[in-house]
């Protein structure tokens, strides 16, 4: 019998390796997908389909009576543009702001800049729910009560985000940059705009899809500061969509359905960006 060459016993191996990487690499995409199609379906039923044992496995064909259903209920539209503009200008301020000052931490020395910042992750261990009155007296003296600022002012301050830029800055930035710059005769914020704005925009598409998602998603402030039902942002005024006596699942999740496509649609924008700055730090020495 011939004996089989190294090259081709490894070639063998290389194969059955990569395929079994790509079998786990799509079931646990299969996984994920999973939770958003089961809400498609359940958004297209009406509640006895949902309430059966077992539970349909294919989609209904009510998801244009259901989708009527939420618009009947609630100002759903006008819900979605409130989240939208809070979403983007909450993350158009984190993005500018928290690279500003991680730029400041990372490249420029002034006094206390250490101390600042091992505060400023301080804040990162306080739980929220601790700020909530302090916040709400806050707002309440500024008279910004069901007034969308009440949610986008207290959303520029992200501690998360100026650690990320801080680190990510220091990496990808080298300082004989830097100075060479400033030979040059720029001004910090010269350096920052022309410099370091067009080499961290992987970090800039991390920290802006984890914000916006966040800030979309955001329940407990805006309920508690939104009492104006046309200010509602989506989350609250799908809240409103669950009734105590009868919950139509359908109606529920179909709200569900529509107010999550915006998310996969920025997720899928920024995602070449995203994964690159994941990968970045792989091929860095």
């Amino acid at each position: 019998m011939e004996k089989k060459s190294s090259a081709e016993v490894g070639v063998k191996k290389y194969s059955f390796s990569k395929i079994t990487v790509y079998t786990i690499l799509i079931l646990f995409a299969l996984s994920s997908i999973f939770p958003f199609y089961w809400m498609f379906v359940m958004a297209t039923n009406p509640n006895r389909v949902i309430n059966e044992t077992p539970p349909a496995m294919l989609p209904g064909n009510m998801l244009v009576e259901n989708f009527q259903n939420v618009l009947d209920s609630i100002p759903f539209f006008g819900a979605l543009w409130n989240s939208f503009i809070v979403a983007t200008t909450v993350t158009i301020g984190v993005l500018f702001l928290c690279s500003l000052a991680g730029f400041a931490f990372a490249k420029l020395q002034f006094p206390g800049r250490n101390i600042l910042f091992i505060f400023i992750l301080a804040t990162m261990m306080v739980p929220p729910q601790l700020g909530l009155i302090p916040q709400y007296f806050i707002i309440t003296e500024l008279g910004w009560l069901s007034s969308l600022k009440a949610i986008i002012v207290p959303g520029f301050m992200n501690a998360f985000g100026i650690f990320w830029m801080r680190q990510y800055i220091q990496s990808a930035i080298p300082e004989e940059l830097i100075e060479a710059a400033r030979i040059d005769g720029c001004s910090n914020f010269r350096i920052y705009w022309n410099i370091v704005v067009p080499t961290i925009l992987p970090a800039f598409a991390t920290l802006g899809i984890i914000v916006y998602m966040t800030i979309w998603g955001d329940y407990l402030w805006p309920l508690v500061v939104l009492q104006d039902q046309s200010n509602h942002t989506i989350q609250v005024a799908l809240r409103s969509l669950m009734d105590d006596r009868v919950r139509d699942y359908g109606m529920i999740l179909s709200g569900t359905f529509w107010a999550t496509l915006p998310l996969i649609i920025v997720f899928l924008f920024f995602n070449k960006l995203f994964i690159k700055s994941i990968t970045d730090g792989a091929v860095k020495n």
